[in-house]
């Protein structure tokens, strides 16, 4: 039976660094951020569906989605937000799922979906295991201030926009504390695939 690995972590909790490491593998990853910019590309129905419902005013000049206006527009109002996302996400949970089932009947015995709202979004039923990235707080807060060049209330703010890692820690299936050397990250990911009997 195939393995669906829900990757997860927070910001700057270096997800990203585990998901390279997978790749490396040959373990084929489906990134939900590069999905989320897949399913609004020019002429796509997610596409369609934006413009009829927020207006031509949130494209650039080459007709392209114009994220930081769009955003805008949903910041500061709910139910603009509401129904932003009721639009995206049926769309990128569709597109990931297909993705997912393709590498499945292509042969591969394990498949991430690496998904940085797994929890947030409700969307652990689409996977089989949980491997979350963690780091404590003083990491996170000094990553994310030295990767963004933000001061230190910008960052705060961004970590606890998310829910705490402490409490993603309980709901994991299993944890990579990165905390230390990138070797050691490696190390205990490949001591978590080994006890799922994932080959590499």
């Amino acid at each position: 039976m195939p393995t669906i690995i829900g990757l997860t972590g927070g910001i700057s909790s270096g997800k990203s660094t585990v998901a390279t490491m997978l790749k490396d593998m040959r373990i084929p990853i489906v990134d939900a951020d590069l999905v989320a910019r897949e399913v609004v590309e020019i002429g796509t129905n997610t596409y369609k569906k934006l413009v009829q419902e927020f207006g031509e005013d949130i494209l650039n000049s080459d007709k392209t989605l114009n994220r930081p206006k769009l955003g805008s527009i949903i910041f500061q109002n709910q139910e603009k937000r509401e129904k932003l996302n009721s639009i995206m996400h049926p769309a990128i949970r569709k597109s990931m799922i297909d993705q997912t089932a393709s590498y499945i009947e292509n042969g591969h015995q394990a498949v991430v979906m690496d998904i940085p709202l797994l929890f947030e979004s409700k969307l652990t039923h689409l996977v089989d295991k949980i491997l979350l990235v963690f780091v404590n707080e003083t990491n996170q807060l000094d990553r994310l201030m030295k990767r963004n060049d933000l001061t230190e209330k910008e960052a705060l703010d961004r970590i606890r926009s998310q829910m705490p890692l402490k409490e993603k820690v309980k709901l994991a299936h299993a944890v990579i504390d990165n905390n230390g050397s990138i070797h050691h990250t490696e190390k205990q990911l490949q001591q978590i695939l080994k006890d799922w009997h994932i080959q590499i």
